[in-house]
């Protein structure tokens, strides 16, 4: 039979007596002695009193002895064994040179982690010893790796790891004894601004100490672009000011460069003069932005010899431009209620410089000399022939006369040109415009998507949407095409159109519901390109209706509003309404990773373009060369996506063309800035302060390599755990125990008597 092998032992009570009995017991024991005491305290020889109170002390000891019924208990133990975690940090930083041309912070961890490998050879048989390194995701490592593979997680974080460790803790039967950290502290992420709560909080999750080894050296000379602030839009021919702040060691007394610039064109430069060895300087450019579209600026500072890293003297963002307000001419050929709703829509919007004009006079008027007015006349030869082009979007609203005093007759081909050459045109109904016009458009006509099909019908109507209308973005006041089905169909009736009829390649967006022109509806709402420009015609003066809703009660809409914005947008070509759209995704790139491009072809109709081909080049903004072209085709909802490898620094433009079946579906364009260096590389600086404040709070110490003692790192102690039987042994049945009693208990019973206490 196998004997159970006892490796340990410990004191144990034997007694079957409850615990607070044995309490009471030994209060009574006490009191015993003491009230003996007490009845000797008269006696005058002090040996006397000495040896019977020590007499009645160790009786009482004896008899509380045997009522307690020590023993021995013989146990068979093992120690569990715990987790050590050695964890090492793989983020980008760790490539920063200890010292300047010296070997990096990872070769530092390596030769460490080789004597503590040999170190760790003690503790085999208490704790299990885990090699990892976080990137930010854990996974084992060797000091080979170390020094042969370069670390490349773009962000540090620390309280992720120590979550992770916690986490694998929870399930195993392993407790975690401790953490050994080697890092530079250089966290960007939650810890970026120090120990808070939060940390704090996976600390005490962690239980455990962790003990952190500081890899690098702090004060090393460097010249970083640390942050660059700046808003994600601007407005063409406006002000804006960008801030930045740049971090210099090393270099006191020296100067400095600054410069910004635009796609390799200078837009700014100035001058730092560095007082101390390490200061952070703020630095601002206030620029004009002359166009619209988005572009890559770049921020660089003076790159200097001794400098331990240079990728981060540079720093690019990107910068969308656009129209500060658009610039709108509304000509009225007489004051209605339609002209009052579009007129105060348009004056209340921001985004809008309004230029108005009422045609309240006519020819006979201005020829009356007894009748003298105080009306400014029309000048129609100031816009049409000389401010034509400096305006977005030209409107002309229940308008066509052709008295020479207040006609554009004479001017119709300017307009015309206007829009041919890239302007907008909006041309609403009304009792004097299309087939009420005293004058039909000859030169403007060929602009327009519809022409004059006979009188005016006046029966009130509700407007209805085409298929081709739920799914253009003029006509979309809702997402989808069944929520914008449904707004529309909630619309009031207006009262009457002018009967026109689309001409071939015109969109017709809503259109009459009984009416009819050649066998097909009427059309409502059209438009289509003419040449470089946009025109919408809208055939009806009483859009106004429709602004009804968002006054009424309960439930108000603004579908008046955001149909008028539409329509605006469409005509001056914003770049989210534009049939092919190429996006930069994301606009700004880290270093080492792919430039994405997102893909979005319409039809001229704005269906979705199923299997379009799309030819997408990368062009350096710089010096225009060609980075890459890939080929695309577009899926069933038009759109695709492609990846370019991963591209130097710079600032790159992306340009798409589209066609689908032989024609073009245009062209589009966008920029994308890759860094020099992403927020891993941007500094350079070793946060020893994290370091020591996360060994502090978690009862560990801080260590700064090469120092590498393991027999100094705290690690908490292995719990025993029971294995087998236990075997107790009684101590209090011994004879000589009983006879002592006696002795003790006899002894002090004849000196009392001897004494005169008895």
């Amino acid at each position: 039979m196998e004997q159970t092998t006892f490796n340990t032992w410990k004191w144990v009570s034997l007694s079957p007596l409850p615990t607070w009995l044995l309490w009471a017991v030994g209060f009574g024991l006490l009191a015993a002695v003491l009230l003996a005491s007490w009845g000797v305290r008269r006696e005058p020889s002090a040996g006397k009193r000495v040896t019977l109170w020590a007499l009645r002390v160790l009786a009482g000891a004896l008899a509380l002895f045997f009522l307690v019924e020590p023993g021995v208990r013989r146990l068979s133990v093992a120690r569990a064994k715990n987790r050590v975690v050695v964890m090492v940090d793989r983020s980008a930083s760790m490539t920063f040179p200890v010292e300047p041309k010296g070997a990096t912070r990872s070769d530092q961890v390596a030769a460490a982690l080789a004597e503590l490998r040999s170190q760790a050879e003690s503790l085999k048989d208490l704790y299990s010893v885990e090699w990892v390194g976080f990137e930010p995701e854990l996974a084992p490592v060797s000091e080979e790796q170390l020094r042969k593979v370069p670390a490349t997680s773009s962000r540090t974080d620390l309280l992720g790891a120590l979550r992770a460790v916690a986490a694998g803790s929870s399930g195993n039967n392993r407790k975690l004894s401790g953490v050994l950290l080697f890092s530079d502290g250089a966290d960007n992420a939650e810890l970026k601004a120090g120990l808070d709560r939060a940390g704090e909080s996976v600390l005490k999750e962690l239980g455990a100490p962790i003990s952190t080894f500081q890899a690098g050296k702090s004060g090393l000379p460097d010249i970083a672009i640390e942050s660059v602030k700046v808003d994600d839009f601007a407005f063409v021919r406006s002000a804006i000011t960008m801030e930045a702040e740049v971090s210099v060691r090393g270099f006191k007394g020296q100067t400095i460069s600054v410069v910004l610039s635009r796609e390799g064109q200078t837009v700014g430069k100035k001058e730092l003069t560095l007082n101390t060895d390490d200061e952070l300087q703020p630095v601002s450019f206030t620029f004009t932005p002359d166009q619209t579209g988005r572009f890559v600026y770049s921020l660089a500072a003076t790159v200097m010899p001794q400098e331990a890293v240079v990728e981060n003297n540079r720093r690019s963002f990107s910068l969308k431009v656009i129209r500060d307000r658009m610039r709108v001419l509304l000509v009225v050929g007489r004051p209605s209620w339609d002209e009052r709703f579009l007129r105060g829509l348009l004056k209340q919007d921001p985004n809008v410089e309004l230029i108005s004009f009422y045609i309240l006079i006519n020819n006979t008027d201005l020829r009356s000399p007894e009748n003298e007015l105080s009306l400014i006349p029309f000048p129609q030869d100031e816009i049409f022939a000389k401010k034509l082009n400096t305006f977005d979007v030209v409107i002309l609203q229940n308008f066509g006369y052709t008295d020479p005093q207040v006609s554009i007759s004479a001017y119709e081909r300017n307009v015309e040109e206007y829009v041919a050459g890239g302007g907008a045109l909006a041309m609403i109904g009304g009792d004097r415009s299309f087939g009420e016009a005293r004058y039909p458009f000859r030169d403007l006509g060929r602009a327009l998507p519809v022409e004059r099909a006979g009188n005016a019908d006046v029966q009130p109507f509700k407007a209805r949407l085409t298929p081709e209308g739920m799914r253009h973005p003029v006509t979309a006041l809702a997402t989808g095409a069944r929520s914008t089905d449904a707004a529309w169909s909630a619309m009031p009736a207006v009262p009457g159109i002018n009967l026109t009829r689309a001409k071939p390649g015109a969109t017709v967006l809503l259109e009459h519901p009984f009416v009819n022109v050649d066998g097909k509806n009427a059309p409502v709402l059209a438009l289509w390109d003419y040449q470089k420009g946009r025109v919408l015609t809208l055939a009806t003066d009483g859009s106004w209706y429709w602004a009804f809703p968002s006054h009424a009660s309960g439930a108000p809409t603004r579908d008046y509003e955001r149909f008028w914005g539409n329509a605006l947008r469409w005509l001056v070509r914003d770049p989210d309404l534009t049939t092919l759209q190429v996006t930069a995704d994301p606009p700004s790139v880290e270093p080492g990773r792919p430039v994405g491009v997102a893909i979005s072809a319409r039809t001229p109709d704005y269906q979705p373009a199923d299997g379009a081909q799309v030819t997408v080049e990368l062009i350096s903004a710089e010096d225009g060369s060609k980075a890459g072209l890939q080929e695309v085709t577009t899926s069933a909802d038009g759109t695709a996506r492609i990846e370019f490898p991963a591209m130097p620094a710079g600032a790159y433009r992306i340009v798409g063309k589209a066609k689908k079946g032989g024609k073009s579906l245009g062209e589009a364009q966008d920029v994308v800035a890759v860094r020099a260096v992403g927020p891993e590389l941007a500094d350079s600086r070793v946060d020893g302060a994290l370091l020591e404040a996360l060994a502090k709070r978690s009862g560990g110490k801080a260590f700064t390599l090469p120092t590498v003692n393991l027999r100094d790192v705290p690690l908490k102690e292995p719990p025993l755990v029971e294995v087998g039987r236990a075997k107790d042994e009684p101590l209090w049945d011994r004879w000589y125990w009983l006879a002592l009693l006696a002795l003790v208990a006899g002894s002090e019973w004849l000196l009392r008597r001897r004494f005169g206490y008895v």
